[in-house]
């Protein structure tokens, strides 16, 4: 059974998916830093919010969560997203979302780092 805190970053994930902008704002502090490992660093909420703007709720996305590990300010996600582009070709990708938190008290997400890899 998962933990509170656990259950909490399996929403944020699923939030990903859903386009639930609101809740990704609300769980994040106001100088966050999201780092796209090779790709982008996305720094302050604003800076989120405009990059999440046009967030595609395509309904084909699946999320797939095979481990959620907390301890403490630290968290980390492991899984597998699964999508259909418009073209109609299937996507796989395996990720891991490393978590660190301001403070154990408000549980907000001050630092996220995202390692994505595209699988056969």
């Amino acid at each position: 059974m998962a933990t509170e805190r656990q259950a909490f970053f399996e929403k944020f994930n699923q939030a990903f998916m859903t386009g639930d902008l609101d809740f990704i704002l609300e769980s994040v502090t106001e100088d966050v830093r999201w780092e796209m490992v090779g790709d982008d660093m996305i720094v302050g909420k604003e800076a989120l919010k405009e990059a999440l703007g046009g967030m595609n709720t395509n309904d084909t996305f699946k999320l797939n969560i095979h481990n959620t590990i907390t301890h403490d300010t630290a968290a980390s996600v492991n899984g597998v997203i699964t999508f259909t582009t418009r073209e109609g070709e299937d996507k796989k990708y395996g990720f891991c979302d490393v978590y660190k938190l301001d403070s154990v008290e408000s549980g907000k997400i001050k630092e996220l780092t995202s390692y994505v890899v595209e699988m056969d």
